[in-house]
Order: structure tokens, then sequence, then C-alpha cells
């Protein structure tokens, strides 16, 4: 597994790491024990980082990682949480006083005293460019409630906000083969800073694993299903904004570049964790099989200038129109 440097939070993560909202919810039924066995699973393949939020399952995937590494110390896991879902996203709500109320439930949650590192969960972009809002944030690093803190945006715009901001440890944003515009900005930006960047829905939400068909269906509490029209989030959030037909062609052509004998979804977590600037990958993983078979793509050789240039093709041609001004 290779491992990168975190940003400025100065921590050495494994360039795989596992996002944890299907531990809570919004993908489906996860009973404790099987989210237990991939967090299990994750660590025994070499994944150091776990991304969670307040908001997934109501503090439910926190408690179930909180409960995880207190039964297993010396993991060497560094957790990142998030917050500010729980409310109205109102710009006002996002205060020093919500902030150490917020903090200290994750701080429960989690059974730690210090959080590794904290990131707004997708605010309105006035949030992002408050200065009253880092000034709350580093006040609570001067106390010690946080170690670190990021901010997890939707938009590139939001992104390169951030990243002006001194006291800022990470971003994290969306990038996968479908989702190509950070690459542009938003990383040399980053890179230059020496902010982190975290990769989230490397998968398009499991269409780059190349698994689904026209005949796939998803749970009724599956954001797969209900939000596939933005009517619950940011519909960028489910496949990656892609509508479904496009993104079932868009996946076969995409397949269709890996070279063989590399697992379609493990070449799709190569590929973003080989971008220059991406410091960790955050796919989820729903049994340990997924968890082994995510890691995996950690030590992926690199798959090379034509497959780069493949995936950039297939962009331009299938996706770029209605994907690259929106975010």
């Amino acid at each position: 597994m290779d491992h990168r440097t975190l940003g400025r939070t100065g921590r050495t993560v494994s360039v795989i790491g596992l996002g944890t909202w299907q531990l809570g919810a919004d993908w489906g039924e996860v009973s404790v024990t099987d989210a237990r066995d991939g967090l299990a699973a994750s660590v025994e393949a070499g994944v150091t980082f776990f991304d969670t939020a307040d908001v997934y399952g109501d503090g439910r995937s926190e408690s179930v990682i909180g409960d995880f590494l207190a039964d297993n110390p010396g993991t060497g896991v560094t957790v990142a949480t998030k917050m500010g879902r729980r409310v109205e996203q109102l710009s006002e709500n996002y205060v020093l006083d919500n902030f150490r109320e917020w903090t200290d439930r994750s701080r429960r949650n989690l059974g730690t005293e210090t959080l590794d590192l904290v990131q707004l969960h997708c605010p309105p972009a006035a949030v992002i460019a408050s200065g009253e809002v880092y000034d709350a944030l580093d006040t609570l690093v001067a106390d010690g409630v946080i170690a670190a803190y990021g901010v997890s945006v939707e938009t590139c715009g939001e992104a390169l906000d951030a990243i002006s901001r001194p006291g800022l440890s990470t971003v994290q944003i969306i990038l996968n083969a479908f989702r190509l515009k950070p690459l542009h900005e938003v990383l040399p930006a980053a890179e230059a800073a020496g902010v982190g960047i975290i990769a989230r829905v490397p998968l398009a939400s499991g269409l780059l694993s190349g698994k689904y068909t026209a005949e796939t269906t998803f749970a009724e509490n599956d954001h797969r299903t209900f939000n596939r029209d933005g009517a619950a989030f940011d519909v960028g959030e489910t496949f990656s904004g892609v509508d479904w037909e496009t993104g079932l062609r868009a996946a076969q052509e995409f397949a269709a570049l890996v070279p063989d004998g590399v697992p379609t979804a493990e070449a799709a977590l190569a590929w973003v964790a080989q971008r220059p600037g991406v410091s960790v990958v955050i796919p989820g993983a729903r049994s340990p099989q997924q968890a082994r078979a995510n890691a995996a793509a950690g030590s992926r050789a690199p798959l090379g200038d034509t497959f780069d240039a493949g995936v950039t093709d297939l962009y331009d041609r299938e996706l770029r129109e209605s994907i690259h001004p929106r975010w």
C-alpha cells in the first residue's frame, strides 16, 4: 500500500482509505457485525484512514468506528469526521457554539478527546467564504478539541476558496473518471499550498465498478434510488451527477479501457490514487471482500498514458457537456 502525507495535518495515511457513509445510512441495510467486519478487513489490508460524518445514521457510523477502534487499539488509523449537515443549511448555524456542540457529540461517538480531522460537510458557499468560520475552527484547534480541520465541497470554486485559507489542512471533493474538472485547477492549487486532497465517490456510486446493468436495482432507502434527481441532497453525490443511462454506457466504455487482468473497480480507484496531488481515496465497502479489493488499488502499478488518454476522451465525448459546467 502506498502512503501519502495528508496535507497540513502532517499525518501519513494509506492512499486508499475507507469511506463509511454506508455504515450509517443511505446505502441499504448494513448490520453492525458486517460493518465491523468491513473495518477489520480494511485495517488488515493496510488501510489507515477512515472517513465518516456525524450525519451518517445520525452518529451510527461514528459510534461503530469508535467501538471498533476501542476494541482494537494500536491500529494507527486516522479518523476524519464531518459536521454541519444535521441542521438547516443556513450560514448563521456555522458558529463556534454550534461547532463546540457538534464536535463534543462526535468526540463521544468516537471515544476520543481530540478529533483527528473535522471537515465542514458541504456547507453553503457563503460559509466557505467566511473568515469568521475559520477563526472558530482555529479556536477549536487551540483548545485541543480538534487536531486539524478541512472542508468537504461540491464545486471546484468552493475548493479553491477553501484552499486559500492558511489554517486549512484538507479539501474533500468528488474525483473520478466521470468527474475530471478538479484535475485542472484544484489539485495543482492544493499541492502548491500543501493542502491534502481527499477524493470521494471514486467509483461514481458503483458505476465504475463495471458491475451494473440496465436491470440493476437498489433498495428504496439507497440514495441511488431516492436521490437520482437530487431530491434529498446535491445530485452530484449520486452517480457523480451522471444520469443512469449515460452512466451505464460510459461505464461500459471505461471497462473496455482497463488492461487485461485488472479488475475494473481496482483500475478506477488506482487511476484516482495516481493523480498528482491526491492524498487519499475513500471508496466505501459493504463487505470484507470489497474492502480488500479496494485496498489492492493502493499498490497497483501506473496504468499508463494510453489509459489516461482514454479516460479523458471518454469524458470529453460523453460527460463534459453535462458535468463540467455544474461542479
